[in-house]
């Protein structure tokens, strides 16, 4: 197999470990995580009724670097999620490791006041 073909298997196990250990309901949605090249998308979803409750992105966020992007969207939702009386969310990074700008998320969100 090329490089490019295992990074994929190796991504698609790590979403489907991640996936299958967490699901978000009423009480706890989910805090999901999608970042592209060039942008990054964060969604509270309750998985219960497949409805999204809350959602950003960084076209919301003024920021120099990536990081900053992150750490900012990270409040931002958190704010969005306090106006919509959610306090308490479940993390799911997806196939992406914890660092860098997934981190600077979940930083941001627990400043924020979210709790994971």
């Amino acid at each position: 197999m090329d490089k490019n073909k295992e990074k994929k298997a190796r991504d698609a196990r790590r979403h489907l470990k991640v996936r299958s250990q967490i699901e978000g309901t009423a009480l706890r949605p989910r805090l999901s995580v999608f970042r592209s090249n060039k942008g990054m998308f964060l969604q509270i979803i309750d998985d219960i009724k497949s409805v999204t409750l809350v959602s950003a992105s960084s076209s919301e966020v003024k920021a120099k670097t990536k990081i900053e992007i992150g750490l900012e969207l990270g409040k931002l939702i958190a704010k969005k999620a306090k106006e919509a009386k959610i306090t308490t969310v479940v993390f799911d990074r997806g196939s992406y490791r914890y660092h860098g700008r997934v981190k600077a998320v979940a930083e941001g969100a627990r400043e924020g006041g979210l709790e994971f």
